[in-house]
């Protein structure tokens, strides 16, 4: 058997030191399981997890460090080409390795809480990375390499094969590798399986090495075997935790052998369904029975999530893979929803804007809410609203908010440079945390003010307290009105009065006094709240209106420069879409760069990042959440002016096919058409639902959606 890694050529593929092949953004897929989430790229490498939680320390991190990142590869060692597309309507990862010799399948999932239709939870959670590999035509060589790269490839950590009390009569082999760390300890064990009686169960050895041209700080796990057709094996990687028992005897009992099973005249499967309940929960036997079912119950979990959905739209495969996306970008336990699960990858090859996203933004909370709410996933955005309402009770004193939270609802996110990583094809510097935290962003009241009030009428009441609090944040506001800030692009710079800030802090006011109104509720400064309202809007219109050039611009410093961010307004129903202003405005962002304007090969960019000093520098692509607004605002323009509908149709299908091959969308889009930035973001894929749900409407006569 050969043990050369010689993959397909790819016309952009480059290779790390080891051979391997260094994919770009785009050439992932997204595994999960509500708390924590992984990348696996087109060759079966798990390149980005971060275990246990979407927020905790990388364990692989190979996209950011193709040498030290760490890996999780099961890879033919022959000439193949892939294919991966996720099962129908589900997160189930399939990946299918081509040639004319063969073709091998991995089936890739994190197993999810709520995955027990059929009892292979019963008695305790079982988090596990499971990764089915299998021949389904002629024989097919692999080799496996498990290289993790603990605390962001910080610490150190020992590799050894130890005796496996989890593995069964069923199983030829008795042992499991261990990698212990200082913080944390995970285990890998493997089960074989032949679906043919014909044919035996392949055989597998793994070995402790020291991979060659990698610098990790502690041994891998590897294994090279051949598959027939019909035989498989199963890989589970799991966090380690206490598995011990009270004693000798329990110890012996909660572990059968086929020889107890014959004296007690028992079929070993009965024996090891009755000695399961006496192991500790997290640890069962570790049989393909269970493991079939845990693959099963995965799939169903997904299906039947998705099967919720009320969308019966146009685009509705499109909209489904964009809610499965993110119903893996929630974070369980508490309710919070994700930026994107990576961190640090680059807005531009080579460029230092690399940001970690892997924590929850007040901005986000009406955009994902209203996407939820339109398909029909009352219980996330119920639960969304729960956190955010939590954050309320540790609001400064002023009712003021922090912007960004950690899934947890913590407030800590320092910003961290990681020197010794040489980032994404050397896209530098690296980081983890987030600066961003202790920005004035006066933007995100409008935001938490909209998702209140667009929860209000699928939700429970809001209670006395959350009222007050409620009213107290509209009083900050108030207060807040002529104030700079560094707004949406969260801009390393100098403050100003940006247009979208100011638009959504009048959103803000506009929901509190809606709320008041509809729930009559008693709001006190009621006259306050009217008259900063009004000025908001006579300022903008007065102030951030450039009368030579017909735009609203960036902000009232910046009269000459242009910013996708003031799509927003008919969206948030600050202006109508069929206002002169708002759609000369309009056709001004969707003049070309070189005219001016912020759109390249129907993609829209922020704004003009030469001309703009938002203190980071650098280029960056078209963004996809800039992209999908534009749609939105074409389509509202459009029930007044149809081009308009009919450019956002345009617009819509180009957007669709810069998604990646398994339907993922990166944050921003370069201009050779491929992803860019934190992938898969959330925004992008809440921005989705709405532009689809929005557009279709208006193609069936139905007008623009609303929120009043």
């Amino acid at each position: 058997m050969t043990t050369e890694y010689k993959p397909m050529n790819h016309p952009r593929e480059e290779f790390d030191k080891a051979g391997m092949p260094v994919r770009g953004i785009q050439d992932h897929a997204l595994i999960g399981n509500l708390r924590t989430a992984a990348l696996v790229s087109l060759d079966g490498s798990i390149e980005s997890m971060c275990i246990p939680y979407f927020d905790s320390p990388s364990v692989f991190a190979r996209i950011v460090d193709a040498n030290k990142g760490g890996h999780f590869s099961i890879t033919p060692t022959w000439p193949f080409k892939p294919k991966q597309a996720y099962s129908p309507n589900s997160n189930v990862l399939v990946t299918k390795f081509l040639s004319e010799e063969g073709v091998g399948v991995m089936t890739d999932l994190l197993v999810p809480k709520g995955a027990n239709r059929t009892g292979s939870q019963s008695r305790g959670f079982l988090p596990w990375l499971i990764r089915k590999v299998e021949s389904i035509r002629g024989k097919v060589p692999f080799k496996m390499e498990c290289a993790p790269a603990f605390n962001y490839c910080r610490d150190k950590h020992s590799t050894e094969l130890v005796e496996d009390d989890s593995v069964t009569s069923e199983c030829d082999h008795s042992t499991k590798g261990v990698f212990t760390s200082p913080s944390l300890t995970l285990d890998l064990r493997y089960v074989t399986h032949s679906s043919d009686s014909c044919v035996s169960d392949p055989k597998i050895q793994m070995k402790v090495e020291a991979l060659k041209g990698r610098d990790l700080l502690g041994d891998a796990i590897t294994s090279e075997f051949e598959l027939e057709e019909g035989q498989s094996v199963y890989f589970v990687l799991r966090e380690c935790g206490d598995y011990s028992y009270s004693n000798d005897e329990h110890q012996r009992v909660a572990n059968p052998n086929v020889q107890r099973a014959e004296s007690l005249g028992v079929p070993m499967n009965k024996l090891i369904e009755a000695t399961s309940k006496l192991r500790p929960k997290e640890n069962p036997l570790m049989t393909t029975a269970l493991l079939n079912a845990l693959i099963r119950d995965t799939d169903l979990y997904w299906r039947s999530w998705i099967n919720r959905s009320k969308y019966k739209g146009r685009w509705r495969e499109a909209v489904h893979r964009s809610a499965l996306v993110l119903k893996m970008l929630v974070f369980e336990e508490t309710g919070a929803i994700i930026a994107a699960p990576t961190f640090s990858l680059p807005e531009f090859l080579g460029g230092q804007r690399n940001w970690d996203y892997r924590f929850t933004w007040v901005r986000d909370t009406s955009f994902t809410l209203y996407a939820l709410i339109r398909l029909g996933f009352t219980e996330e955005a119920n639960a969304y609203v729960d956190f955010i309402l939590n954050r309320l009770k540790d609001r400064n004193s002023d009712g003021s908010l922090q912007i960004v939270y950690t899934i947890h609802g913590g407030k800590d996110l320092e910003e961290i440079e990681l020197d010794h990583l040489e980032g994404h094809k050397g896209s530098k510097p690296v980081r983890i945390g987030n600066g961003a935290a202790d920005h004035l962003q006066l933007d995100i009241y409008g935001e938490l003010m909209d998702c209140i009030y667009l929860a209000q009428k699928y939700s429970k009441p809001l209670s006395w307290e959350s009222w007050v609090s409620l009213r107290q944040v509209v009083d900050h506001v108030c207060t807040q009105v002529d104030e700079q800030d560094l707004s949406i692009w969260e801009v390393r710079g100098k403050k100003k009065n940006f247009i979208y800030s100011k638009v959504m802090m009048w959103v803000a006011i506009d929901r509190g006094l809606r709320l008041a109104d509809k729930r009559c509720l008693p709001c006190p400064n009621r006259i306050k709240w009217l008259a900063a309202r009004d000025k908001l809007f006579e300022d903008v219109q007065t102030k951030g209106w450039n009368e030579e050039k017909g735009f609203f611009c960036q902000s009232y410093e910046d009269k000459d420069s242009l910013d996708s961010a003031v799509l927003i307004m008919p969206l948030v129903f600050f202006t109508s879409a069929a206002d002169p202003r708002f759609t000369r405005t309009l056709d001004n962002i969707l003049k070309t760069p070189e005219k001016g304007g912020l759109t390249a090969n129907n993609s829209v960019y922020r704004y003009n990042a030469a001309q703009s000093d938002d203190g980071v520098g650098g280029e960056e692509g078209a963004f996809s959440l800039c992209t999908l607004w534009c749609v939105e605002a074409l389509t509202r323009a459009g029930v007044y002016h149809p081009p308009y509908l009919e450019k956002g149709v345009n617009m819509f299908m180009d957007f669709l096919g810069y998604g990646n091959h398994v339907e993922l969308y990166s944050e921003e889009i370069s201009p050779g058409g491929e992803g860019l930035g934190n992938t898969p973001q959330a925004f992008s894929h809440v921005t989705l639902i709405s532009a689809a749900f929005n557009l279709d409407r208006a193609l069936g006569g139905g007008g623009a959606g609303s929120t009043s």
